[in-house]
């Protein structure tokens, strides 16, 4: 049986995985939402730095979690807004639209920025269960953790039993399939496309907040570090499945505990650089082993009408 310090670094180590895993978790339910729908938003990095400034903004300013959390939200759901308008709206190419929000959010945030940048602020503290929080090891990992971590963990179910088993997923899954089929049965695809979008944006709003205000407190210049990326990445990992994503995140968020503790350890059988390039050479790595080529493409695999603007009859 391993001694009681250990098992409290395997507790620390848990809660550090999954506290890693939030932000990503969020960005890519967002986004597999958005995609299920037909719409491409490589624009992820920037909303989630927006978001990030917009809750650390608002939370200074008022001190209250949940204001901070909202802001940062509404500055998502813009950004979404912002996507949707080009290429739902307007029929704008989506991956330069990402782009292009993806430089903007940078822009933008590097210099409204400014006067925040080592300014004391807002931190969501971590909220235990009950009961729950007691269990050994699991219980520091799992539920002794700020609440965007738990609406990361509870949204991940809701969605994929929404998007495989109600009316409201069918009718997602049906614009990104075959949107003009979709638009005959009487489907607002757009409308549907818009509202994806701006819940994607604000998830990932959530998650750029999650990054200023829990996981590094404080506001600095590119914040989110490529976990806008990495979130992108994990939605072709998940095969557009929230559960998927669900584990992805958490395998994300091992490989920087891991990390952690190899530091720590003083290990020294491999650079320093490496093991802080582990976490994001994971989603590379694997797909490049699932793309092209992979037996189960045939079965899952993008949306059949996504990244394609469509053209309402009439």
């Amino acid at each position: 049986m391993l001694p009681s310090p250990n098992l409290e670094n395997v507790a620390l180590l848990g809660q550090i995985a999954v506290k890693s895993s939030t932000a990503v978790l969020l960005a890519a339910l967002g986004e597999i939402v958005a995609e299920r729908s037909g719409v491409l938003n490589l624009g992820l990095e920037g909303m989630l730095l927006l978001g990030a400034l917009a809750g650390f903004a608002a939370g200074t300013a008022t001190g209250n979690p949940g204001v901070a959390l909202c802001a940062a939200a509404l500055a998502g759901t813009l950004a979404g807004l912002v996507h949707a308008f080009f290429t739902v709206g307007l029929g704008a190419n989506q991956v330069l639209s990402g782009l292009a929000l993806t430089f903007l959010g940078a822009g933008l945030t590097g210099v409204l920025g400014r006067d925040l940048l080592g300014a004391p602020g807002l931190v969501l503290a971590p909220v235990p269960i009950a009961v729950l929080a007691q269990i050994p090891v699991l219980g520091a990992a799992l539920f002794t953790q700020p609440l965007p971590t738990y609406l990361a963990l509870a949204l991940a179910p809701l969605l994929w039993w929404t998007l495989g088993h109600t009316r409201l997923g069918l009718i997602i899954r049906a614009c990104g399939e075959n949107a003009s089929a979709a638009h005959a049965a009487g489907v607002p695809v757009r409308l549907v496309r818009y509202g994806c979008t701006c819940f994607g944006g604000a998830l990932a709003g959530l998650g750029g907040a999650f990054l200023s205000l829990s996981y590094t407190p404080g506001w600095k210049e590119g914040l989110s570090a490529g976990q806008g990326w990495i979130a992108i990445a994990m939605v072709v990992f998940a095969l557009w499945d929230p559960l998927r994503a669900l584990g992805g995140a958490l395998l994300f968020g091992a490989l920087i505990a891991a990390q952690f503790a190899m530091q720590t350890e003083s290990a020294n059988w491999a650079p320093v650089w490496i093991l802080r390039a582990m976490p994001y050479l994971l989603p590379i790595v694997v797909l490049a082993l699932i793309f092209p080529g992979s037996r189960r493409r045939r079965y899952i695999g993008p949306p059949a009408d996504l990244g394609r603007f469509f053209h309402p009859e009439g």
